[in-house]
């Protein structure tokens, strides 16, 4: 079973940067759309950003213009580069890969946004 090994995640301050990789330790194949995740403490789980095997992005509205969702096609990798990141992004990060032969998730990686 193939699983998608996350890191990147962590402690920052606000209005710094992070760098999520999601990287499969396998081959996935005939992929539909890759993404990012978030659940906060109390919220539901929530659509961060997404990349469709066209190249399509879609974002949530409250990250457009800081987050920026990046793939390696070779590697089926996923990347989220995260920038000004306020206190309200802090959330437990999960990426996505969605095909036609399964979905799969990573583990999670926390994000935590504190001075």
């Amino acid at each position: 079973q193939v699983q998608l090994v996350e890191s990147g995640g962590g402690l920052v301050q606000p209005g710094g940067s992070l760098r999520l990789s999601c990287v499969p330790s396998g081959s996935i194949s005939s992929i539909n759309h890759m993404g990012w995740y978030r659940r906060a403490p109390g919220k539901e789980r929530e659509l961060v950003a997404v990349i469709f095997s066209g190249g399509a992005t879609n974002y949530l509205d409250s990250v457009k213009g800081r987050f920026t969702i990046a793939r390696d096609n070779a590697k089926n990798a996923i990347y989220l580069q995260m920038t000004s990141l306020k206190p309200e992004d802090t959330a437990l990060y999960y990426c996505n890969i969605y095909s036609w032969r399964g979905e799969y998730w990573g583990q999670g990686t926390q994000v935590t946004v504190s001075a």
